[in-house]
């Protein structure tokens, strides 16, 4: 259990620094970390780190397509957690 714990906290913290990352990029009009690597992370548990980072780093949040996939994504993982909780798979 306290393995899969610090395997979250340390998705989640990359994540947080790699969409910060980001958006120091795009504001230096420099090459940016492409949608798809965030939503990698994401996906594989840094939910947390990511939406930290585009509150406070107001990043990607008026950007409908990927508030909508990142939403999915999010979804997609509370119904996932919700079916091995309840022992449904």
């Amino acid at each position: 259990m306290e393995i899969l714990l610090l395997y979250f906290l340390f998705v989640n913290i990359f994540v947080f620094i790699l969409a910060g990352y980001d958006k120091y990029q795009a504001r230096k009009n420099k090459q940016r970390v492409p949608e798809n690597t965030l939503f990698l992370f994401e996906a594989i548990g840094g939910t947390i780190g990511l939406l930290t980072a585009m509150l406070i780093f107001r990043h990607k949040t008026s950007k409908m397509s990927f508030i909508v996939k990142f939403s999915i994504i999010f979804i997609l993982q509370a119904v996932l957690i919700y079916l091995i909780v309840y022992d449904k798979i």
